[in-house]
């Protein structure tokens, strides 16, 4: 059995998964979900971890409304009680500023998560696109 195989049929098993795509020469996994799902970036790392591998920077694209608590920008997700809490990209800071104008707005946010030490904390999506 492979590596790749192992990991493979491990996120096949998380509930809202619809398909795996595994790359170990590239080291990365490509998850797709259904509509609907409830799973979650940390859940995803959590699962890596334990069957031995380290998370790495993840690409998410998320659905949710846009809210402004305390001057922080904020993603309720859609379909769950979630919500993430949203950071500038270094790379495309603008787009961070255009997504604080639509407060209150359902949107999709497309960004990068990365993995603390503690997989389980709250962790920030950078936003890198917003539709």
């Amino acid at each position: 059995m492979t590596c790749a195989h192992v990991v493979n049929v491990a996120l096949k098993k998380v509930a809202g998964v619809e398909s795996v795509d595994v790359s170990l020469n590239k080291g990365l996994a490509t998850v797709k979900l259904k509509a609907g799902n409830v799973a979650t970036v940390p859940q995803f790392w959590q699962l890596l971890h334990d069957k031995g591998y380290t998370p790495k920077a993840t690409a998410v694209s998320v659905r949710g409304e846009l809210a402004e608590v305390q001057g922080r920008l904020q993603l309720k997700v859609a379909g769950t009680k979630d919500v993430l809490l949203l950071v500038a990209d270094p790379k495309n800071a603008p787009v961070y500023s255009e997504a604080s104008t639509k407060a209150g707005q359902t949107v999709i946010v497309q960004g990068q998560m990365v993995p603390g030490k503690d997989l389980k904390a709250a962790t920030p999506l950078q936003v890198s696109q917003l539709k």
